[in-house]
């Protein structure tokens, strides 16, 4: 009888179960989150880098060390997804700067082409 799966040491079944799938769990917490800040104006993204903060702070200090497995996996998702969240409201703010400085350059264009017609 040769399994082709092996358990690795120290996990638990719940741990396993989240670690074959954090990946897509921490996108979809970091999206939500995202689309949150993005859509609700009174959502900062201070609560969020708070969060994040928190979340690495949790993750460095007691997640990677504890022995249960589904403790690690949660702390790692946690962490990861606010870090994630932190990326995209701060990708927000330079988009949205972005666009206001490119809308401010276009005027500016506009009245220098208005003021400079001779007609």
């Amino acid at each position: 009888m040769d399994s082709s799966h092996a358990i690795e040491h120290g996990t638990s079944r719940s741990g396993r179960w989240l670690r074959a799938r954090r990946n897509r769990i921490v996108l979809w917490i970091a999206a939500i989150e995202a689309i949150a800040v993005a859509v609700f104006h009174s959502v900062s993204w201070i609560p969020v880098a708070i969060l994040a903060v928190a979340g690495v702070a949790i993750y460095w200090y007691s997640g990677r060390s504890n022995r249960s497995d589904t403790y690690h996996q949660v702390t790692w998702i946690f962490a990861v997804s606010q870090l994630l969240a932190v990326l995209a409201a701060i990708f927000a703010v330079i988009v949205f700067w972005t666009a206001i400085i490119f809308v401010i350059i276009f005027a500016l264009v506009a009245l220098f082409f208005v003021f400079t017609d001779h007609r």
